[in-house]
């Protein structure tokens, strides 16, 4: 192995090097960071709008609810039929017009309950934003369930103060405290790391495989492979590689945080606006007292995961599964002469890593602890995403050292497996090899 580290330095230096490695690396953050300012910006342009909107409520019972916003004002209309207001929001060039009906209860038999019969109707020149609808219909509900109880003899305020929240606390038989807050960061912090590790898989390892189909039919592979063991060279591809990966991805980040910092003061650009497309709504959920509360309990719930296991079992299972699929691709790139060949292998290393995000997607959330996720977290091909997604949840570390030990151990024998074929492959040219070939090879 005394050539390997040579090899891998030749990789790393080829691949940063490359004009378009160059290029991407720093002109991918440029192109994202200005497609979310452009989003941004319209999104706050947007939100930012005034918005008037008349109200006809001809019961008279309900316009009380609706109280000027930032960027919502209604306006009130009295004494004017449906036509006349129609003509007054069109002249007015108003967002639209909400009409309510007069309406009444109505009471059936002495067993039957009171319901309220009445028509809503939003009138508009174009179609209204679906954030402000949802929010016009709830506070309408609110108002209308009030009216209602009302009528039925129900005092509103001893109703509200005769209400109760229920927490449930949850506690296993050692005494550690959990809560729904934490079943969901816990799902967040699993989904992210067996998420990040299939894209890295996807996108690094199809940068393997091109390289190795590159370097084959610009044929230096036959002199190189004249002085350097198969496996050596497939080994120092590999690590070469994910490390030019690993320095472009640390470039993207920390390029990415300054140019998104620079866009949003330069610019005057919230960022934020991308995720609030139901302003008003989320405006409304944070006015409830309770909003504060839960936020900190997801913020204590993420502080009281097992943070250190957590880092280092990621650190384990990422590096660890993404060079069993690494050998893969390039055991494929050494058996091809052009990515178009390529297709007829790739559904095999595809589908293990989309199961495995399915598995860890359905399964972990219903039950991590349950029979199919925990096979799953202990099959080679698929455990480095579903254990990764279930170790938030506290996996016993003899599980997670088995599950570590049998990929490490799958990672060699593929390893081995996959130099057997790129010795074969590097050198076969003008030929579409077939299953039946690849056998050939490794038997050799």
């Amino acid at each position: 192995m005394n050539h390997l580290p040579l090899i891998i330095k030749r990789e790393y230096l080829t691949k940063v090097r490359n004009k378009a490695f160059i290029v991407m690396t720093f002109l991918s953050p440029l192109i994202m960071i200005a497609l979310f300012s452009v989003v941004a910006y319209l999104s706050q342009v947007n939100n930012n709008k005034q918005k008037n909107i008349s109200v006809l409520d001809q019961s008279g019972k309900i316009e009380s609810i609706f109280l000027d916003k930032e960027f919502v004002k209604y306006n009130i209309l009295k004494d004017v039929t449906l036509e006349n207001a129609k003509i007054i929001v069109e002249e007015q060039e108003d967002y639209g017009l909400l009409y309510i009906s007069n309406f009444t209860t109505k009471t059936g038999d002495v067993e039957a309950s009171e319901n309220i019969n009445v028509e809503v109707q939003f009138y508009s020149t174009e179609t209204p934003s679906l954030s402000i609808i949802s929010a016009l219909e709830h506070k309408i509900e609110k108002r209308l369930k009030e009216i209602n109880l009302e009528s039925k003899g129900v005092n509103i305020n001893t109703l509200r103060t005769s209400e109760v929240n229920v927490t449930i606390n949850q506690e296993n038989f050692t005494g550690e405290k959990t809560s729904k807050a934490d079943s969901v960061v816990k799902l967040i912090f699993g989904g992210a790391a067996g998420y990040l590790l299939f894209m890295f898989i996807i996108i690094y390892g199809n940068m393997i495989m091109r390289s190795v189909i590159e370097e084959k039919t610009s044929r230096i592979i036959e002199v190189i492979i004249s002085s350097v063991k198969p496996i050596q060279l497939m080994l120092g591809k590999i690590v070469g590689t994910t490390l030019a990966g690993i320095t472009q991805f640390g470039i993207w980040l920390i390029l990415g945080s300054i140019l998104m910092v620079i866009a949003s003061i330069i610019f005057d650009i919230d960022f934020s606006q991308i995720n609030t497309p139901q302003q008003e709504l989320v405006s409304q959920a944070m006015q409830n007292p309770d909003a504060n509360a839960d936020a900190q309990l997801f913020i204590n719930a993420f502080f009281n995961m097992p943070l250190v296991n957590l880092i280092i079992a990621f650190l384990f299972f990422f590096i660890s599964g993404y060079l069993l699929y690494s050998s893969l691709y390039a055991a494929i790139g050494a058996a091809v002469d052009n990515e178009t060949d390529t297709q007829q292998f790739m559904l095999p290393i595809i589908m293990p890593l989309i199961l495995s995000v399915y598995v860890g997607g359905f399964t972990v959330i219903e039950d991590p602890h349950g029979t199919v996720a925990t096979i799953f977290s202990f099959i080679p091909f698929t455990s480095p995403v579903v254990m990764l997604m279930r170790i938030p949840f506290g996996v016993p570390i003899w599980q997670q050292i088995l599950s570590l030990l049998i990929l490490i151990g799958t990672f060699m024998f593929t390893i081995w497996l996959a130099s057997k074929i790129y010795r074969v492959g590097i050198l076969m040219y003008g030929k579409k090899p077939t299953y039946k070939e690849l056998l050939k090879w490794i038997k050799y």
